[in-house]
């Protein structure tokens, strides 16, 4: 029979505007009670935006915690209180690609480090594009850069080790499958069933529905 984890007791260590540290003291197999230092998310969304002619729509983008720019797919986080993950998704095309699209399908729900973080992220497939309007860039987004990269070429990067990122990685490699192999991506409306919810729910009830739940008091 498989063993249980309950958690016997939990407290925040640490509160910050994109996350927080909770350690919980879990029970594990023999009854020996560990810590376990968790940090809580809100969950993220990121986007294969790929043209008529298989190009993806991939960013550079400065990481200080890697110390380097990563080429990307747009994403952001799912900050703002009880919002829509394809919504969000729509709104991080819009600010980071100035894109919008008119078919949307599911390529993966994914744990980005379930070692130590409740991060999960919804990536989706984005198709139909048109360019719009994008609205001023600050902070890291001003210095990104972005190119259209054919998804073969982009595989090939991948297996290159030019690409670092894991949720670009996943993305791209789905994609992959999905137009050139004909594979079939899953419906937008699966529910997001693995995103992380006890940040945004401490949050919410701080600070209401529809609000910026990066704030913290």
């Amino acid at each position: 029979m498989a063993h249980q984890f309950d958690v016997v007791d939990s407290e925040i260590v640490l509160e910050a505007p994109i996350l927080a540290v909770r350690r919980d003291q879990v029970r594990m197999p023999g009854g020996n009670i560990s810590a376990r230092e968790i940090v809580e998310h809100f969950g993220a969304v990121a986007v294969v935006a790929a043209d008529e002619d298989n190009r993806l729509y991939l960013l550079n983008q400065w990481r200080q915690a890697a110390g380097k720019r990563l080429v990307e797919l747009p994403a952001g986080l799912l900050d703002v209180a009880d919002e829509d993950p394809l919504e969000a998704a729509k709104r991080e095309l819009v600010e980071e690609a100035g894109l919008e699209a008119e078919s949307w399908s599911l390529l993966t729900d994914m744990f980005s480090s379930p070692g130590f973080a409740e991060e999960a992220v919804r990536i989706y497939l984005a198709r139909g594009l048109r360019a719009v309007d994008k609205p001023e860039a600050h902070d890291e987004e001003a210095d990104m850069t972005a190119s259209w990269i054919g998804v073969e070429e982009a595989v090939a990067m991948a297996l290159r080790g030019e690409i670092l990122n894991g949720i670009a990685l996943s993305g791209i490699l789905l994609a992959a499958e999905v137009l050139l192999r004909g594979a079939t991506p899953r419906s937008v409306a699966e529910p997001f069933d693995i995103r992380p919810t006890a940040l945004a729910k401490r949050r919410t009830e701080q600070l209401g529905t529809g609000a910026d739940l990066k704030r913290i008091r």
